[in-house]
Formats: C-alpha cells, sequence, structure tokens
C-alpha cells in the first residue's frame, strides 16, 4: 500500500528511506496498545476530545496557555507542558485543536524551530483553518522529516463530549489509514477527502452551509411565533418536515425548546459566534480566490459581523435568533 506515495522522481536510496518512513509509520498506526499522544489546544472541543482519548488508554501530553484547562487534564492522568516542541518530543501523535489560522503555523513553526520533529512522530491538526495554511503546514513538517495531515472536525461540543465527531481527513491514503484509529477514539465517522488541505475544504463549505442554516432557522422561528404560532409546536413540524436540520434538531436557537441547547443557558458554551465568524471569513476568501459565488455565504458572514459588533462574540451562534427577535422588520 505504501508504494502508492512514493515520489517518482527520487532515487532509489531516496525510494528506500521513504518507503521506510511509510512502512513505519503504518506499523506503530496498527500496532495494538496505548500510544503516547500530544494534544495542543483545550478548549470547548480539545479537551473532551484529549479525554476521551485518555479514556481509551492513551497516554495524554497536554499543552494550552490557559493552566486550569491544563490542571484539568492532570487530574485525569495527563502529563502538562509548558513548550510545544518539548511536547512534540515525548509523542508519537500530536493533535492540535487551536483557534486560527496564525496560532496553527505559529504552533508549528514552534515545534519545528524547537527541535520537537521526530520522523515517526504523526502531526493531525483538527484546527480550522485556511485550505491554503493546512498545506503550507504540511510542507513545513514534510521538510522536517514528519508527517501532516489535515483533519477538522464537525460534531460541536455535544460530539466532542460524546466521541461522536466527524473528521474530514486530508493527506494519502495511507496517511489516512495510519491516523484512522486514533480518530475513532475521538469521532464516529471518519472520512477520506483526498490530498493535503481537503480535509479543511469539507471543513469550510460545511461551516458555511451550518451558519446559512442557522440563520435561517432563527429568521423563520422568529417570522412564525410573531405570526402567533407556538415555538414549539413549530419546532416540531419544522423537525417532522422539509425544514430539518442539525440547527432544528440539536441547537434550536429559540430557549425552551432543546434543554440541552445553548439558547436554554442565555446562549452559554456551544459554538462561539467568534468561530463561525472566522469560518465564514476563510469561505470568503476561499471562494474569492477560487472565483466562486456565495451570496448567502456573505450575507451570513456578514450578520454574524454584525452580531461580534455587538460584543457577542463569545456567546453561541445560535444568538442570532435573539438579534433579530429584537429587530424591527422595515
Amino acid at each position: 500500500m505504501a508504494f502508492r506515495v512514493l515520489t517518482r522522481t527520487a532515487t532509489g536510496s531516496q525510494q528506500q528511506q521513504q518507503l521506510k518512513v511509510l512502512s513505519d509509520l503504518l506499523i506503530r498506526s496498527f500496532s495494538s496498545g496505548p500510544k503516547n499522544v500530544g494534544f495542543i489546544g483545550l478548549g470547548n472541543m480539545g479537551g473532551p476530545m484529549a479525554s476521551n482519548l485518555m479514556a481509551k488508554g492513551h497516554k495524554l501530553h497536554v499543552f494550552d496557555i490557559s493552566k486550569d484547562a491544563k490542571d484539568s487534564l492532570k487530574a485525569k492522568g495527563a502529563a502538562t507542558y509548558d513548550n510545544v516542541a518539548e511536547l512534540a518530543k515525548a509523542s508519537d501523535f500530536v493533535v492540535s485543536m487551536l483557534p486560527n489560522n496564525d496560532i496553527v503555523a505559529d504552533t508549528y513553526d514552534t515545534i519545528i524551530n524547537g527541535g520537537g520533529v521526530k520522523s515517526q512522530t504523526i502531526f493531525i491538526d483538527s484546527s480550522t483553518i485556511d485550505p491554503n495554511v493546512a498545506k503550507a503546514v504540511q510542507k513545513k513538517v514534510k521538510a522536517a522529516g514528519a508527517t501532516f495531515v489535515d483533519a477538522p472536525v464537525s460534531g460541536g461540543v455535544p460530539g466532542a463530549k460524546n466521541a461522536t465527531l466527524t473528521f474530514m481527513v486530508g493527506g494519502t491514503a495511507d496517511e489516512y489509514q495510519a491516523v484512522k484509529e486514533l480518530l475513532e477514539g475521538m469521532g464516529k465517522k471518519i472520512t477520506h477527502c483526498g490530498g493535503y488541505g481537503m480535509g479543511q475544504a469539507a471543513k469550510v463549505c460545511n461551516n458555511m452551509m451550518l451558519g446559512i442554516s442557522m440563520c435561517g432557522l432563527a429568521e423563520c422561528m422568529n417570522l412564525a411565533i410573531r405570526l402567533g404560532l407556538d415555538a414549539k409546536v413549530f419546532a416540531d413540524i419544522v423537525n417532522a418536515s422539509t425544514g430539518r436540520s442539525w440547527a432544528s434538531e440539536v441547537n434550536n436557537p429559540v430557549p425552551g425548546i432543546i434543554p440541552t441547547a445553548p439558547a436554554a443557558s442565555d446562549y452559554a458554551g456551544g459554538f462561539a459566534t467568534g468561530l463561525i465568524t472566522k469560518d465564514l471569513g476563510i469561505a470568503s476568501a476561499v471562494a474569492t480566490s477560487s472565483n466562486s459565488p456565495i451570496p448567502l455565504g456573505a450575507l451570513t458572514h456578514q450578520i454574524y459581523r454584525t452580531l461580534m459588533a455587538k460584543g457577542l462574540a463569545n456567546k453561541d451562534f445560535s444568538v442570532v435568533y435573539d438579534f433579530l427577535k429584537n429587530t424591527e422588520g422595515k
């Protein structure tokens, strides 16, 4: 299987070295028993994901800028680090779950420049970033002698807590096989999307759809309520009809409909407005670079930028309903 990814222009000795690295990679990935896993970024998503890996028996090495986040994992048995390069040195796999392009790029530069890259280490970035940034980081990690795949996730905080996330993997077929078992410790569906950056491409498009659907649901719920419909009755109709979506079933933005939704707790937790705005910004950028029209995506981005300007960055993105509810139509 590893023969497929050998560089055609490589010399005989280079091909032998590539084959050895790939063979080692596959042997380690399929070997039974716990692995040393580095985890960088222990926020609302990363914390539960790391905990699920520990529950599978893996030895966790963790880093976060928040001492409280690190201490929470330390209490469960994880080793904590103040330096990402040292964390990488101690790990067979390194998973990163970080907020944006710049932080991801800076983190991997720090690992590489700090001598944290080992040839047998597999780096997995599950952040949501620009596909072009993922490709650039992959090239740097490969040049340093290790393996990198992009593997962003969908499923939100509930998926992270319940290990039911969907992972969208960008990399070679062999690299996908090498990370699949580990990712299954955090997710329910692991999909190979294609080459480097294609996991991020899938995630960006999915999150644009998520933002559009939430704005559409919030708008329709607000209209239905203003027309005199009972909110729960209409929500039940939507979920039994053609308007059904993840937002309507799991994260309805109207308080009182779904007890576990962020709307039930003043839009605390969940998927922050600041993050969906960032993701929609990435979608706008890649749409421009690929000459793709996204009228609904662009409008949704502007709506969430407005919510950001109103100080709602840390509220769940379903807070768009509250914004519309308090807005009068012209």
